[in-house]
């Protein structure tokens, strides 16, 4: 064994354990919203669960308005076999149609809330911008795909065929969309965002992805995701399947970064050094946020040397410092909007 290979498999190992270590302090949503809602007892609607003339077609079945902007909507899905809740904010005019952007969590995604919005300021930052913006709910330690199989523990996961084919027409044909979609994800979601850019090129126009890692096929990817789902409980083959199955190396997107070009994409990520927003106060954002994002910095330089080698643009912010938590993803939704809304038409 190399000296490289060797110190791979021991960061893979670093990264696996602080994984698995890291609780509920660095990525669990909020109970509540960063703005909370008004409520609004009779601004309710409701729709047929599904569709009655084709009931294999997904439908919103429930939606309710949690603000004048904010509005919870269910969605019946027969790829997930249950009804699924997003968010989705609107912008305060909405005369013309307009772009789609869908923000994906992290590994300890909740069905209540998104953390994006509970604690990445996204409600405050997107009041004044002519977007629809999409917050995922639930789906933990999914990377929001399909798995191969349903899970004992985490459920029947096809958030992929739900995001990519069930969800997206429905939101423009009922919310102003004008079929332009971009996708924004952190941690877990940014893995996942990158995924199904790369899955579906014709959907997305745009893409942002913080603190990811991407080549899901190679000995680190594998290791740091079975060490997100085993968190949880799951079983990792369930998703794609033993190491050697080869839907690892069709969801790598390493691998299949050449289905990225023509987007318009941000990486973002911090070294694992403590920064500005560590200190004595928050000590477990050094001890598992330092490695966590110590071993995305390494993963956010392979996709970024990657698409260098392919001649792929891409906007590449690699911070100094900065460990695996959101006030650093905070700051990044800002600083990754003028290239996001540019990939998305928005002056």
């Amino acid at each position: 064994m190399d000296r490289r290979r060797s110190a791979r498999r021991r960061l893979a190992g670093a990264f696996a354990s602080a994984a698995l270590l890291a609780g509920a302090v660095l990525l669990s949503p909020s109970q509540s919203l960063a703005e909370p809602p008004v409520e609004s007892g009779s601004n309710e609607e409701s729709a047929p669960a599904v569709d009655a003339v084709h009931p294999t077609l997904a439908a919103i079945a429930h939606i309710e308005n949690l603000n004048d902007r904010l509005l919870q909507v269910s969605v019946a899905s027969p790829a997930m076999d249950r009804t699924v809740d997003v968010q989705i904010l609107l912008p305060a005019v909405r005369e013309t149609p307009r772009p789609t952007l869908y923000m994906l969590d992290g590994r300890s995604a909740a069905p209540d809330a998104n953390n994006w919005a509970a604690k990445g300021g996204a409600l405050r930052f997107f009041a004044d911008k002519n977007v629809n913006v999409v917050f995922t709910l639930g789906g933990p330690a999914s990377y929001y795909t399909d798995w191969q199989h349903a899970d004992p523990k985490l459920g029947t996961n096809r958030w992929e065929t739900f995001l990519t084919r069930e969800l997206p027409p429905l939101l423009d044909a009922g919310f102003g969309g004008n079929g332009v979609n971009g996708l924004t994800g952190v941690s877990m979601g940014a893995e996942a965002a990158m995924m199904l850019a790369a899955r579906h090129p014709e959907l997305y126009r745009a893409v942002g992805a913080h603190s990811g890692c991407y080549a899901m096929s190679s000995e680190f990817g594998q290791a740091q995701a079975r060490a997100v789902i085993g968190t949880f409980g799951g079983d990792p083959d369930n998703m794609f399947g033993p190491s050697g199955d080869p839907r690892w190396a069709e969801h790598d997107v390493v691998n299949q970064a050449e289905a990225l070009r023509g987007k318009t994409i941000y990486l973002s990520s911090g070294s694992g050094i403590p920064g500005e927003y560590d200190g004595p106060t928050n000590p477990d954002a050094i001890m598992f946020g330092g490695p966590l994002e110590a071993g995305a910095d390494m993963c956010t330089r392979q996709l970024a040397d990657r698409l260098t080698q392919l001649g792929i643009p891409a906007m590449v912010d690699r911070r100094l410092t900065g460990t695996h938590s959101w006030p650093y993803w905070a700051d990044e939704l800002p600083h990754s909007w003028p290239t996001i809304s540019a990939g998305l038409g928005i002056g």
